[in-house]
């Protein structure tokens, strides 16, 4: 309440001080043909100071009471000019809060009983009427673009908050995103890593270790990723995701599979493009280690003038039994959605007797 009233207080009082102090002048000046201060006038003067503290909640009925006070005080015979401010704010105020209708209904009544005192006391010059209007006009219409400019700065601000709140959605999406990817990953790698270990448990207990050391790597980097975004999640900080092919050696060498990393050409990419194409080759290494344990894969990343060709392709499952059941199904379509968003393809299918991802991303044109 103290917020939304906070305001009108202080308007009330810089009014009723303007009008007294105004109101001594003009009655000092005008002493000679109109009549002197007293009591009756200044309670006619407190009026609209009133009218300001009510106003939000009576809105046609304060700038009513205070055109009629504004009337009596000038058929009373005071001086003119200090009670025509409390009408003018009362008229400024409909406006800008929203009552335009009334606000002009309200210039147009003040209108017409300014000019009818004007000729009731003989004052019938045309230019005097013209006078009035043109006051009348000019205070409309300067309440007029006060209220279009609020308007359109709450507009702003209003979109302004929308596309914040979009955007932190947006960011929180795809850190759920890239938490499901690191969590699939792992997890599967987990598996397949633990499937190996009990198989040659007894009969290699070397690999068996070598299995055991990627688990406990797999584990430690899942649990780290999923602190550091619940972290962010939870302060309501979102940032983008770190993920880039930075860490694509790490990726392959913990991988669970023979890899064969292989880059041709050089550029800097955009984040949005790194992070895609670090986690097509991710899901892409996950398939292999699920489906083809034993396989030997091909990595290959080809920057381009345009594109960003990955190509992930392994030679099939060896003699090492299939050790993990089948996945969800959701790593080519994830895949597929990634490499869409930026307007970028992938393809994925048999290759020989093995299984081939390639992921065509655009890039943006380099500058110098």
């Amino acid at each position: 309440m103290r917020r939304k009233y906070g305001f009108d207080p202080y308007l009330a009082l810089i009014v009723a001080a303007a009008q007294f102090v105004i109101a001594k002048g003009a009655s000092w000046g005008q002493r000679s043909f109109r009549e002197p201060l007293d009591p009756y006038a200044y309670g006619l003067l407190l009026v609209g100071p009133l009218a300001i503290l009510l106003h939000r909640r009576f809105p046609l009925l304060t700038t009513a009471v205070t055109l009629a006070a504004n009337d009596l005080f000038l058929i009373a015979g005071y001086a003119y000019g200090p009670s025509f401010i409390s009408p003018a704010v009362l008229l400024f105020l409909l406006v800008t809060r929203g009552r335009r209708l009334m606000a002009w209904i309200m210039a147009g009544a003040t209108l017409v009983s300014f000019l009818a005192y004007a000729w009731l006391m003989g004052n019938r010059d045309l230019l005097h009427s013209v006078w009035i209007l043109t006051f009348i006009m000019l205070l409309m219409v300067l309440a007029e673009l006060v209220r279009i400019v609020r308007e359109r700065r709450a507009e702003r601000e209003r979109t302004a908050e929308e596309e914040a709140r979009r955007q932190a959605s947006e960011e929180r999406l795809t850190m759920a995103q890239e938490l499901h990817d690191v969590l699939a990953h792992n997890i599967s790698l987990i598996h397949v890593q633990a499937s190996t270990a009990l198989h040659l448990i007894d009969a290699n207990p070397e690999q068996a270790r070598t299995a055991l050391s990627t688990i406990k790597t797999a584990s430690k980097e899942v649990l780290g990723e999923m602190r550091s975004v619940l972290n962010v999640l939870r302060e309501g900080a979102p940032r983008a995701p770190t993920s880039g092919l930075d860490r694509l050696d790490d990726l392959v060498e913990r991988s669970g599979v023979k890899v064969t990393l292989e880059r041709v050409g050089s550029r800097p990419l955009p984040s949005q493009v790194e992070r895609a194409a670090y986690r097509i080759v991710q899901e892409s290494l996950t398939n292999a280690a699920r489906h083809a344990p034993g396989s030997d894969v091909t990595v290959r990343l080809e920057y381009g003038e345009h594109e960003l060709v990955v190509e992930v392709a392994d030679t099939g499952a060896t003699d090492v039994p299939l050790l993990s059941e089948a996945g969800s199904g959701n790593g080519i379509p994830g895949m597929r959605e990634r490499a869409s968003a930026l307007g970028g393809t992938l393809v994925a299918g048999p290759s020989g007797t093995g299984f081939q991802v390639e992921a065509r991303l655009p890039l943006p044109e380099e500058t110098t």
